[in-house]
């Protein structure tokens, strides 16, 4: 696998990298509960009350994953997010309050890969943390510069008997490298960040920067049509890429069969 095992801190009787997690929440009870509850889960857990705490943080300690408020006093959670990827390889989850659909959107945009609407279970949460660390790559370093001869590790997930490439943006299969158009690649690459999730054609127009209408135009639904034609065996059929009628798309990657490699 690309990543080593950062679900928890041991495994199969050996001691394995425990995942750092930063939650960036200006509700105290509830950042103490979310901390309190990942740490009895076993993760390395940092509380950050506000973006400016979680900036002074990043600039000497990096995590794998960070929680993020998008709406905080002072900075915002989206706003932050940018940063904290300019800064360090890391998986960002976004915590919005229900009926603010605009900013889960804004969040899928800037390629987040996963948001929570608050109130939230617990359980949930952690259900979440745990794909998403299945799928994000590991933190280097703050500002770390790679020494000039290591090349740095490519960012890939296989799904079927696939391989994404995300650094160079194509796919491989048994047969070779797909005849896969741009357009095609970033339907696809919205769909693998988000994998087993319901996306709406407004979510994925957003994600992808399309500005056409997405309930009048079939952009979207023609975009998906030529990407199961390049990766289904039975595009009428699709085992990936399924409809769920009237109201979106959805991914499917059974867990056996996905992972970044």
């Amino acid at each position: 696998m690309f990543i080593p095992n950062l679900l928890s801190a041991e495994s199969g009787g050996e001691t394995t990298l425990r995942a750092r997690i930063a939650i960036v929440e200006d509700e105290p009870d509830l950042r103490d509960a979310v901390a309190e509850y990942l740490v009895a889960n076993g993760f390395d857990v940092t509380p950050v009350p506000d973006a400016a705490a979680m900036r002074a943080l990043a600039q000497h300690e990096s995590f794998h994953l960070a929680i993020l408020d998008i709406a905080m006093p002072g900075e915002d959670g989206l706003s932050l997010a940018r940063w904290l990827r300019s800064q360090m390889q890391i998986g960002i989850i976004f915590a919005t309050a229900a009926g603010t659909s605009i900013d889960r959107i804004v969040g899928l945009e800037l390629g987040a890969d996963d948001y929570i609407v608050k109130p939230y279970e617990l359980r949930e949460l952690l259900a979440r943390v745990r794909s998403v660390l299945r799928r994000v790559p590991p933190p280097s370093e703050p500002n770390a510069a790679q020494p000039a001869h290591v090349e740095a590790p490519r960012h890939r997930l296989w799904f079927g008997v696939y391989q994404a490439d995300f650094d160079a943006r194509t796919v491989t299969g048994p047969d070779g490298v797909l005849d896969m158009a741009k357009s095609e690649f970033d339907v696809l690459e919205v769909f693998l960040k988000r994998a087993n999730r319901l996306l709406t054609r407004a979510a994925i127009s957003e994600a992808i920067g399309l500005t056409e209408d997405p309930e009048n135009s079939r952009a979207i639904d023609i975009r998906i049509m030529r990407l199961r034609k390049r990766i289904e065996e039975d595009p009428a059929h699709p085992r990936f890429l399924r409809t769920v009628r009237g109201e979106g798309y959805i991914f499917s990657l059974p867990g056996e069969d996905a992972g970044e490699r």
